[in-house]
């Protein structure tokens, strides 16, 4: 799907760095934020097709972001958490998010969860929850 907007919420700037370039390549339009803050931001000016977020960061954390984010804009921006946390299911339920990506993935596998939330929105449905290990 090109065009689609992902919000990209971490505190990591190299992993930031490589999530971008892989999906720019891919022909998505990338927004980024270093921290839930920065994000309420970003979604001041436009909602993206899909966000995907850290869970602990500076400033504002994910579950921080995620009660903002349902508050502001209820359920019309599917989340992705993405953690090294060990048990990512988890994080992922504890913020309601759509679907969670184990750190480290691969780049297929944020390619295909991207593509499975962007296709999605374009059909105006979010895909049933479930994550990538």
């Amino acid at each position: 799907m090109n065009g689609a907007h992902v919000l990209v919420v971490d505190d990591d700037p190299d992993l930031v760095e490589v999530v971008t370039l892989a999906l720019e390549m891919a022909g998505y339009r990338v927004s980024q934020a270093s921290n839930g803050l920065g994000a309420l931001r970003v979604l001041e000016r436009e909602l993206p097709q899909l966000i995907l977020l850290d869970m602990r960061m500076p400033v504002m954390d994910g579950w921080t972001f995620a009660r903002e984010l349902r508050a502001r804009y209820g359920y019309r921006v599917p989340v992705v958490v993405v953690t090294a946390a060990e048990d990512a299911r988890l994080r992922a339920r504890e913020v309601e998010a759509n679907a969670w990506l184990g750190k480290p993935f691969d780049v297929d596998a944020l390619l295909a969860t991207v593509g499975r939330f962007a296709s999605a929105a374009q059909e105006h449905e979010a895909p049933a929850s479930h994550g990538v290990r």
